[in-house]
């Protein structure tokens, strides 16, 4: 089975069991300021799980695109991907836990004919804030797991939640494929890390909120979310010996191949810089691609994104090769994607483009960090904070660093390294792991408002600037909006001060703010602005700022100031805003720029 035959399988087993396909959400994730890219397929439905109204109902199924940059460093083993898909079936509020495992027992066994006794799952055992999940447990058992297959363990191992401080949260069950790697013990279970037990499914039951005082109180709602891995269950179905045999990967593989002149298998060390290459390249290409696409900066994504490539650059020199083949390696990756999601085709030439020229420009780096190395290496030894400072002036690499001293037989102090990098912001981290303490689970009054008014901005920049200017991320705190936006140039103070009082004359107007539920082609129609995803036929929310029945205009004088494709939250009018200012404006990464802007108290 390959990967387009499981996506279908999947999305279609659940199509046919009443959940409504849904596109794969933008790799950047809008109004979060607590992760810097979607990281599973729950990301851009928290708004839903927390109560808002999903266009297409409450039973959805999808294949997200998903970036997870905590595992950058140990991406060169069987099983780590930056890049990922990620099969998904959600409940908003609709079946329970019945349901879930009974299906979720089906498609393995029936739709995937893995045998029962390749099977094992794992339940939530309880403690003073839970009960024991008897009832996911007595529910496996009854589709037919022995109870033998059936392990229970603690928070740690099946527990979802809460995504922020407070929220909902509740235990989990995850599913198992038992390989033929031999036990490490006769204890060996799903918990241990030999690689006997590989986790492919994980079913959250949300059935619980968590307040303030840290209490663990029933849920009025429940909601089903489910995750499964879609290159390592293709890697696992046909037994292969790492997820980069998969087609999604392999052809990566035999173009470093082709282009090094070396095999896959050649050596473990060949093995590891053919990996990060292949990881690391996709990965790169699907950030550059999406439609919020973000290319190599110092910043944020574009920090993630110039590292990727800049490891990836550092072992293409591992593997030999001297020319420029980042382009070659991306025009498989667009091969591979290009159908499935039309976004990077559509986007190819802005991929190429900013590859060339960061390829170019990181091998200038490493001519200057190499001279720099040779000054600081002159007593035979190389300090920590040399060492940091090579990485941080020179992007030049720690184990590049490493192995130049190793070769020149010189002291190298790894520890005041490694002192020196947690005083500097590790921006590859930052935000990527954290859970949620804010953005799309933070339905606070100052962030609905802020949320708002970036809809605003969003009009008025279009109004001043014009309408090649299409939102490139957005983050938001209690304090502050942040706004990324295509657009070439630095905005000059008057252009500044025109979108200012654009979006400070809707607060005075006090346009009401609702929404409508239609398809994709009826919101093209209408005008609304906005990420479209139309691979499939979805249903999308529309906000309105001002009469419903117009087409937008960011005018004083338009009765429809804003229309956009959204899931919220807002508020109902914007007369609640205060008054709209912008702190800073400037330059994100290559033809994007960024607004920072708060709401204050109306001046008299």
């Amino acid at each position: 089975m390959n990967t387009k035959d499981l996506r279908e399988l999947f999305t279609t087993y659940f199509q046919k069991n009443g959940h409504a396909i849904i596109s794969s959400a933008s790799l950047i994730p809008e109004n979060d300021p607590t992760v810097l890219f979607t990281t599973a397929g729950m990301h851009p439905l928290v708004p839903y799980l927390m109560g808002e109204s999903h266009p297409s109902g409450a039973r959805l199924t999808d294949v997200q695109k998903c970036i997870r940059t905590g595992d950058i460093d140990e991406v060169g083993d069987k099983w780590h991907l930056t890049f990922f898909e990620m099969l998904g079936n959600w409940s908003l509020n609709d079946y329970w836990k019945k349901e879930a495992i009974q299906w979720s027992f089906e498609f393995l066994t029936n739709q995937l004919n893995i045998p029962i006794n390749k099977l094992a799952v794992t339940v939530f055992e309880g403690d003073s804030d839970a009960p024991f999940d008897s009832e996911a447990y007595e529910l496996w058992k009854n589709v037919g797991m022995p109870e033998e297959s059936i392990f229970k363990y603690n928070k740690k191992e099946n527990w979802w939640g809460p995504a922020g401080q407070t929220g909902p949260c509740g235990p989990d069950t995850e599913m198992f494929y038992i390989t033929d790697v031999e036990k490490c013990s006769p204890e060996c279970q799903p918990s241990c890390s030999c690689g006997k037990y590989v986790e492919i499914w994980n079913d959250v039951f949300m059935e619980y909120f968590k307040d303030k005082e840290g209490k663990y109180n029933k849920a009025e709602r429940h909601n089903v979310d489910t995750g499964m891995g879609l290159e390592r269950t293709v890697a696992i179905l046909g037994s292969m010996s790492d997820v980069y045999q998969v087609d999604t990967m392999w052809p990566i593989v035999e173009k470093i191949e082709e282009i090094s002149g070396k095999k896959y298998l050649e050596s473990d060390e060949i093995t590891k810089s053919m990996r990060i290459i292949a990881d690391h390249l996709r990965a790169t290409v699907m950030i550059m691609g999406d439609n919020r696409g973000v290319g190599p900066s110092n910043i944020d994504q574009g920090y993630v994104v110039r590292k990727l490539i800049r490891r990836a650059i550092r072992h293409g020199r591992k593997l030999g090769i001297e020319q420029n083949f980042c382009k070659e390696i991306s025009q498989v990756v667009l091969n591979i994607f290009g159908e499935v999601y039309v976004e990077i085709e559509k986007n190819k030439q802005v991929v190429f483009d900013l590859l060339e020229k960061e390829e170019e420009k990181f091998k200038k780096t490493l001519e200057q960090g190499l001279k720099e190395f040779a000054k600081m290496s002159s007593d035979n030894k190389i300090t920590g904070k040399e060492a940091f400072n090579l990485f941080t002036t020179y992007g030049f690499p720690l184990e590049m660093t490493q192995e130049l001293a190793i070769e020149g037989g010189m002291d190298f102090d790894i520890r005041e390294f490694e002192e020196e990098f947690k005083k500097h912001q590790d921006l590859s981290r930052s935000g990527a792991e954290q859970k949620f303490k804010g953005g799309l689970a933070d339905t606070s009054i100052e962030t609905t408002r802020l949320h708002t008014a970036t809809h605003l901005l969003h009009a008025a920049l279009r109004k001043v600037l014009g309408d090649h200017v299409e939102q490139k991320g957005s983050n938001i705190t209690a304090e502050r909006l942040r706004f990324d936006f295509s657009h070439p140039d630095k905005m000059t103070d008057e252009q500044k001060k025109q979108v200012e009082d654009l979006v400070n004359s809707a607060i005075v107007n006090k346009y009401p703010v609702s929404f409508q539920e239609m398809t994709v082609d009826e919101a093209k129609e209408k005008g609304a602005i906005g990420l479209f995803e139309d691979r499939y036929a979805d249903k999308v929310k529309v906000y309105i700022v001002g009469d419903t029945n117009q087409k937008p205009n960011a005018d004083a004088n338009s009765e429809t100031f804003s229309m956009e494709i959204c899931g919220g939250p807002h508020v109902e009018n914007t007369k609640e805003l205060g008054e709209f200012k912008i702190k800073k404006e400037e330059a994100s990464s290559a033809g994007i720029r960024r607004i920072k802007a708060i709401l204050q108290q109306k001046t008299t």
